[in-house]
């Protein structure tokens, strides 16, 4: 994702997380948080008319490092287009950026031309601000054939106006430590690693106990059950909201086998109970404490970053067990804005698939629009840091097989309750699963008013 958008992003996301790494592709694999220009006008600073030059001037609001400045998009926009100066304003994190954002969408001003969209938020603006949005559905040069299914449908509306073109996503994988793999009699080549765990996350903690056994000192199979259970419940169509948008964890398979594995992993010793994010979290990397973890996209470079020189060649990326999404956002255009036409334009170009190509060549933010997965950048694309692994065809196809997953609008508070509350008490306080889910569901019924 980018050099750090923090949020839930990529789902999820609840810790501050500063991305920097410098991967094989000569770039900074993204996630969450962190500028992307000097700017901060807002939630994206007022639409711009013409400037002195007689130019007309188009905003982009954004949280984090959405990469395409760092591409070069903007700058062969302009010169594709003498008579528009494009100027991003961009505010660090999300959870400071989006509630600006609804302020201005609710006052009418203070608008970008074109404003970012979280997809954690995603839901929210379909459901209660999709008015104060254009129709980018209806945009010439916009085809829904160009974006993965899933990723349309959570920007649309029941009634079919979508309010937000897709950006990047973040399809998930399983990174591990071959030197760790190795020592524990387990297979090291990525095709038979993946055989492994095909298509059932249970045989991935089977592989996990078989490490267990014979585990090099001071090391765990898994960092954390936190980031377990985001794995698997992210690949389910329906998790804390069914369609009609009732809530429904209480009661969700999804929700009950990602926590049953989540326990499986923290109470058979598989993990390394670590928060996913915090300062320890880091230090595991740098430390081999863990041979594995589920990996979306934008989690290579933070793993080269954290692991240093050390893990370069020893970290190697296999297929997940099945498919989920963990990140993504989205750009829409509001409907308040001076220059609806040419931001909507603007919009459209930048989400094509040519130019999700070249973002992800410069940092890796995993395309939503699969008509780039068979361009060279992304196609042919490898991370000399995980021994060449193909990302490129990885991550493409694990996207590809990913659920559309109702996302409600406290989906965030659910999951943090679940991950931050409950899997923390049982792995780090000893608690039991049953007193884990207590709490988690104590937190939840507080953050829903129930």
């Amino acid at each position: 994702m980018r050099t750090t958008r923090k949020s839930y992003r990529p789902r999820g996301r609840t810790a501050a997380v500063a991305l920097t790494a410098v991967a094989a592709l000569g770039v900074s694999l993204l996630s969450g948080c962190s500028k992307d220009s000097d700017d901060s006008a807002g939630s994206g600073g007022t639409s711009q008319g013409a400037d002195k030059g007689g130019k007309l001037t188009l905003t982009v609001g954004t949280f984090g490092v959405f990469g395409y400045k760092q591409a070069g998009l903007y700058e062969e926009y302009e010169k594709a287009h003498p008579g528009i100066t494009i100027k991003e304003n961009v505010i660090e994190r999300n959870d400071a950026y989006y509630p600006q954002l609804l302020t201005h969408l609710a006052a009418g001003s203070g608008l970008s031309d074109i404003q970012a969209i979280e997809v954690g938020n995603i839901n929210e603006v379909v459901t209660t601000q999709a008015a104060k949005f254009e129709d980018l559905s209806k945009a010439p040069g916009v085809e829904k054939s160009n974006y993965l299914d899933w990723k349309w449908a959570q920007a649309t509306t029941t009634d079919g106006k979508t309010v937000g073109l897709g950006t990047d996503i973040g399809p998930m994988a399983i990174c591990y430590r071959k030197d760790l793999f190795k020592k524990a009699g387990l297979p090291t080549d990525r095709e038979a690693v993946g055989k492994l765990w095909a298509g059932d996350w249970q045989k991935y903690l089977d592989a996990g106990k078989a490490y267990t056994k014979k585990a090099p000192k001071g090391t765990t199979f898994l960092d954390s059950s936190a980031g377990l259970y985001q794995a698997v419940s992210n690949g389910a169509s329906e998790r804390y909201y069914d369609s009609s948008g009732k809530v429904i964890y209480k009661t969700s398979p999804a929700v009950k086998d990602a926590w049953n594995l989540a326990m499986e992993a923290a109470t058979g010793k598989m993990t390394a109970k670590l928060k996913l994010f915090d300062k320890a979290w880091d230090q595991g990397f740098a430390n081999a404490r863990f041979a594995s973890l589920p990996c979306p996209s934008w989690m290579l470079g933070y793993i080269q970053e954290k692991s240093g020189d050390a893990g370069k060649g020893n970290w190697d990326v296999a297929a997940a067990p099945k498919s989920a999404n963990w990140g993504g956002a989205f750009v829409g255009v509001p409907s308040a804005g001076k220059h609806k036409e040419e931001a909507i334009k603007l919009a459209t170009w930048l989400t094509a698939p040519e130019q999700q190509a070249k973002v992800f060549a410069k940092q890796a933010s995993f395309p939503s629009a699969p008509g780039a997965y068979d361009l060279p950048e992304v196609k042919d694309a490898k991370l000399a840091y995980f021994d060449n692994a193909p990302i490129g065809t990885i991550f493409a196809d694990a996207a590809k097989g990913i659920p559309t997953l109702v996302i409600g609008p406290k989906d965030q508070q659910i999951y943090t309750a679940i991950t931050d509350v409950g899997i923390l008490q049982v792995e780090q306080q000893g608690k039991s699963p049953e007193q884990g889910w207590a709490a988690a569901e104590k937190e939840i019924d507080n953050a829903l008013d129930q």
